[in-house]
């Protein structure tokens, strides 16, 4: 059924899904077009004008025959939104083992950056079997990432992140298109997904792959300069003298705001605070923020390299050495005990 030049080679773990439930609406449409149809030409030629037939009004119980109808139809109507919406919420759930890839959507092209570093345009290299995250935002319209053999479409808007994710299950090549119109040449923004096996695929990254925590050339590193050249590690130290909320730990956890709300600290968290550092204020820190915005300073792909360098100090549970972020090699401080670590954390 599904070789029909109309549906593509099924690519990912819940493309088969996707497919039963548009399968599922076909069918049960289709069997009452049918059955509406039917009965419509035999009660037209049954009563028809010229045919002998009583057609007074009786008076008939039913009640039955009601339920049936409205329950019947119901029944199946939300069968399939609930079949629905627990294979949607599976597809906006990622693994927490899923490889991060970043994309920032142009007019018009796909840039694409791998946490080891690696660039791509218009091209997306991935290993079979591995759940992918991607982070998307965009430096100007609203674009639309959409693999059909994936059976995945999300917007990327500018000003904020959208993730999406999915786990390719065949090696080979499939088509990335933009299904948002966005511009004159936007039928010209297309690329393709690259699914490779392991081995081609550690080949594909070159040599020592992504490469340890703070390796050259990856994008934490890089993000290690940014976070220097911005001076950020002039205020988000333990010996600065600027209270500024610490890093250590910060990304994933909850952080409580002056407004008394608690927000996650989330890839869009920290890209609003740098960009917009009075939009959330951590409790315990003055209001307007010393911070100053970043705004005309940094672009999507510094932010990007930023927000790596900052989950890596949250994984490793620690901060740079003091002024400078930790270069290859260099040992990281401790993070500091519960006891002792209480300011919040924020950008």
């Amino acid at each position: 059924m599904w070789d029909f030049p109309l549906f593509p080679k099924q690519g990912s773990s819940f493309a088969s899904q996707v497919d039963a439930i548009y399968a599922a609406l076909w069918l049960t449409s289709g069997f009452f077009m049918v059955l509406i149809a039917t009965l419509l030409v035999v009660f037209a030629i049954r009563f028809h004008h010229s045919q002998k037939r009583d057609r007074k009004l009786a008076e008939h119980k039913t009640a039955l025959l009601e339920a049936v109808l409205i329950g019947g139809p119901t029944l199946i109507a939300l069968g399939i939104f609930f079949w629905a919406a627990a294979v949607f919420f599976h597809t906006q759930q990622a693994p927490d083992d899923a490889m991060e890839v970043y994309v920032v959507a142009k007019q018009w092209m796909w840039k694409v950056q791998h946490p080891g570093g690696q660039r791509e345009i218009n091209a997306l290299h991935l290993p079979v079997g591995r759940a992918v995250k991607l982070t998307m935002t965009s430096q100007d319209v609203i674009h639309s990432f959409y693999v059909p053999a994936f059976r995945v479409k999300q917007d990327v808007l500018p000003g904020r992140y959208t993730t999406l994710w999915f786990q390719p299950t065949e090696v080979g090549e499939y088509h990335l298109f933009c299904a948002e119109y966005c511009g004159l040449e936007h039928s010209r923004m297309i690329g393709k997904i690259v699914v490779m096996s392991p081995s081609d695929y550690e080949a594909w990254l070159g040599p020592g792959g992504a490469g340890p925590l703070g390796e050259a050339g990856t994008l934490s590193s890089a993000g290690g300069q940014v976070f220097a050249h911005l001076a950020c590690n002039n205020c988000h130290v333990a010996d600065s003298a600027l209270r500024a909320p610490r890093l250590q730990g910060l990304f994933g956890s909850q952080v409580k705001l002056a407004s008394g709300q608690t927000v996650i600290a989330d890839e869009g968290y920290i890209r609003e605070s740098v960009l917009d550092p009075n939009a959330k204020i951590v409790a315990g820190y003055p209001s307007p923020s010393l911070m100053p915005t970043f705004k005309s300073q940094i672009s999507e792909d510094q932010l990007i390299e930023l927000i790596e360098y900052i989950k890596l100090l949250s994984a490793a549970g620690m901060v740079g050495d003091e002024r400078q972020p930790p270069a290859p090699g260099v040992e990281l401080t401790p993070a500091p005990t519960p006891a002792n670590r209480e300011e919040s954390n924020q950008p």
